[in-house]
């Protein structure tokens, strides 16, 4: 997940930047060799990825049973909640295979189609993931303003839009399935997935970089946009206007209880983006648009760690469900206790 690009031994260049230069068939930098090597990668990634795996694989699979089979009514948050809880399952499930990959040192011995997959599932969990909680976040709204509002209506149009959503993911993540996502070091003898941008020497010597950045730059900049910024804005209003809604509300006791409620769904969900969508997305941006200009990355440090951190998701849409849903509280709370007792 970052652009590194190879340097000739016949080729003398001043970057502009402290980024991490590599050409198409030339041999490593030790910088890169040494990035790649690193504790970063080699130990701090794989951490994650293994709490991710321990704690989303059993909470996620646990809200999906919970959602399809102990709920005794469907209702619109359900039906987001259990779509959201399996983009997270798909994901969860192929952790072990980027765990596998940084601990080998960011080896991947799995395919070009393998990688491909892989992020493809990575891309397409982070971008469902927002577009659910979009959806959620303004069912709630819409439950608190109009409570009297016809059930089954609601459910018809929820079931289109989590249809809609799952085309748009399909559709808009096959970009990455076009192009090269592996690259190998021949001089390290390892293979990358998405770490690595190979670039032609010719490119680099004219300073047109761009030209073989350009697939991801344009897919990136568009689903930061679309996906991100538009989801984004449409969460802060629907919670200002939940919170006005809340406010407003006549019953002190109930209200009280919504409201406090309200506030943990607003809390967890900004967290959610502080920490998962907010740094990953604003980096893949800054990074693709440093490349366009010629500009080698200078953030390598910075920017893996936040798409690695962008998986945490996957372990705090649980918290999102417990809140949004009074049932699914309900059906976690005898699910647990079942399990303490035998």
């Amino acid at each position: 997940m970052c652009n590194i690009l190879t340097k000739s031994s016949s080729c003398h260049y001043k970057s502009k930047g402290r980024g991490l230069i590599v050409v198409h068939s030339q041999d490593t930098e030790q910088i890169v060799v040494d990035t790649l090597k690193s504790g970063l990668t080699t130990v701090f990634l794989p951490i994650i990825y293994i709490i991710v795996f321990v704690l989303g694989l059993p909470s996620n699979a646990m809200a999906l049973w919970v959602l399809l089979f102990r709920s005794k009514k469907i209702h619109p948050s359900s039906i987001y909640m259990g779509n959201l809880a399996l983009a997270d399952l798909m994901f969860v499930i192929l952790t072990p295979l980027k765990i596998a990959y940084h601990l080998k040192g960011n080896n991947w011995t799995f395919g070009e189609g393998m990688c491909k997959v892989m992020v493809g599932f990575f891309y397409g969990n982070m971008y469902c993931s927002i577009l659910f909680i979009m959806c959620l976040s303004v069912q709630r709204y819409w439950v608190c303003a109009h409570p009297l509002s016809q059930q089954r209506k609601n459910n018809k149009l929820a079931i289109i839009l989590s249809v809609c959503i799952w085309i748009f993911i399909l559709v808009s993540s096959t970009p990455l399935y076009l192009y090269q996502q592996t690259v190998h070091l021949p001089d390290m003898n390892i293979t990358t997935c998405h770490d690595v941008n190979s670039i032609t020497l010719e490119s680099l010597v004219t300073g047109n970089v761009f030209q073989d950045v350009q697939k991801p730059f344009y897919y990136f900049m568009v689903m930061a946009g679309l996906v991100f910024f538009v989801p984004m804005i449409v969460i802060i209003v629907a919670y200002v206007l939940l919170l006005r809604s809340l406010g407003n509300s006549a019953v002190e006791g109930s209200a009280g209880k919504s409201r406090r409620r309200a506030v943990f769904l607003i809390i967890t969900v900004l967290i959610t983006f502080l920490i998962c969508f907010i740094p990953s997305n604003v980096m893949v941006v800054v990074h693709y648009a440093l490349l366009a200009k010629g500009w080698t990355n200078n953030g390598y440090a910075s920017y893996i760690p936040v798409l690695c951190l962008a998986s945490l998701n996957s372990c705090l849409d649980p918290f999102i469900y417990y809140y949004v849903s009074e049932e699914f509280r309900e059906h976690v709370k005898n699910t647990l206790l079942c399990h303490s007792k035998q």
